[in-house]
């Protein structure tokens, strides 16, 4: 049980039992966050080794890879408020019920994307780069990996479930598996290695692909097999939604969906921004982007822990608890952010010895990239999860939203706009605007969360 010590006159939490289980939490899924980023890591660093055009090529398309990824995301952490809630409740009957909408949601959009990739992959990736040279290699990847997108969407959908009822360590020994399948093949299907044929961008998409399907296949042996808690069978999800779920899913579930569609939307413009300043922008912030997915896990980590800490504690109607719980968690941000940031920060150099075949002029912007998000990364740190793990997982669904659409779609982007084809900015500057907003945000998530309105009941 939770304690909570008054010190002074702030009462924050002190219980080791409240920070042993909120660092366990985030620490196995951010190493899960970790390995799912690595994947496209492990892609991003061995076709920089094939060739400049290759990665930068395969970035283009991982950029729609990301926006199917905030698109499931959206559509399982609005689900997840509800499963943890319920299993808060011991009510495994509803979160059931949620993952079945959770998982039609999923399956569906990921095929709707898998096929728009599929049909017209040169015509999306010209939208976000003007070099021929690189939506021709990214169309070559595209075309097989978009086969892997419902796949990824059964596979995400399936480990929300399994994470509301803080189930979480599964998630990162099959993303570990994963990971090395997908290093394995790349060095046999890239290269030409060992007899296999030399596939450069082929070989790395049909390596990811097959290792989506091996991870699919454990994580449902999993879920329908082994898991005592929920104890899913294949009938629950594929039998007619529960209509009164639907409507409530529909109501709170749709502002988190909508938010999570709107940033991945604004994040693939931000590429096309970038992709229509010269090939050395495309090459550097394929580069900066993925290395900063892979250092900043935590700070994703730490939202969906706090999350389903949040969602379970209203749940069990412990609402007493979130004022000393939401103070120590903002401190914890914080000092996730100060480490995200140095260690981006030291290790932005030794990173880029990785790329060899990567211009001198690429490398260099790229390493300003780098230095940029690592400051700009303790604004994300704090107030990412305020927004998205604390405030939105105690009832107030839309206000993320709402917030993405002023700052990102009202201000960031229209002036990087007229910072880049306008006044003519260079890349360097154009990129410190588009990240800025991750430093404007954090005092609406201060006084916000603080405030502490957001505490609502959902249905």
């Amino acid at each position: 049980m939770l304690v909570v010590l008054f010190m002074n006159n702030c009462c924050i939490i002190k219980s080791k039992a409240f920070y042993r289980t909120f660092l366990s939490m985030t620490t196995v899924i951010a190493f899960q966050n970790a390995i799912v980023f690595a994947v496209n890591l492990a892609d991003n660093i061995m076709l920089s080794q094939y060739s400049e055009a290759a990665l930068s090529g395969v970035s283009l398309v991982n950029q729609i890879q990301y926006l199917l990824q905030m698109l499931v995301m959206g559509i399982s952490e609005g689900a997840l408020i509800f499963a943890s809630r319920s299993w808060g409740e011991k009510d495994t009957a509803s979160i059931k019920s949620i993952s079945n909408i959770a998982l039609k949601f999923s399956i569906s959009v990921s095929m709707i994307l898998g096929l728009i990739m599929l049909f017209f992959p040169s015509g999306i990736l010209g939208l976000l780069s003007d070099s021929t040279k690189f939506v021709s290699e990214g169309t070559k990847y595209a075309v097989i990996i978009a086969f892997s997108y419902p796949i990824f969407a059964i596979s995400r959908s399936l480990l929300m479930m399994l994470r509301s009822v803080e189930t979480v360590k599964i998630g990162f020994y099959v993303s570990l598996s994963t990971l090395i399948i997908n290093i394995c093949l790349n060095y046999l299907l890239i290269y030409g290695n060992l007899g296999f044929p030399e596939m450069g961008v082929r070989g790395a998409a049909f390596a990811t692909l097959i290792s989506r399907i091996i991870e699919m296949i454990v994580i449902a042996f999993f879920v329908f097999k082994t898991d005592k808690k929920v104890r899913l069978k294949l009938s629950d999800l594929i039998k007619p939604s529960d209509r009164e779920q639907l409507k409530g899913y529909i109501k709170h579930g749709s502002p988190v969906f909508l938010s999570s569609l709107t940033w991945g939307i604004a994040m693939a413009f931000q590429t096309a921004i970038l992709g229509h300043m010269g090939e050395n922008a495309i090459s550097a912030n394929a580069v900066s982007s993925t290395v900063f997915q892979i250092v900043s896990v935590f700070l994703y980590g730490s939202a969906s822990a706090s999350s389903v800490i949040i969602s379970k504690m209203i749940g069990e109607g412990k609402t007493d608890m979130i004022k000393p719980c939401t103070r120590a968690l903002q401190l914890l941000f914080l000092g996730f952010g100060l480490a995200t940031g140095v260690t981006l920060f030291i290790l932005r150099i030794p990173i880029l010895t990785l790329y060899t075949k990567l211009s001198p002029a690429s490398a260099n912007l790229a390493l300003n990239f780098m230095t940029v998000l690592s400051f700009t990364s303790i604004g994300t740190a704090y107030q990412m999860p305020v927004l998205t793990g604390i405030v939105r997982s105690g009832g107030e669904t839309d206000f993320v939203l709402k917030n993405d659409l002023i700052f990102m779609w009202l201000i960031i982007l229209p002036a990087s706009v007229l910072c880049a084809f306008i006044f003519k900015f260079p890349p360097l500057a154009v990129y410190a605007c588009l990240k800025c907003d991750q430093i404007l945000k954090c005092s609406v998530a201060a006084i916000k969360v603080n405030r502490y309105k957001w505490i609502k009941k959902i249905r």
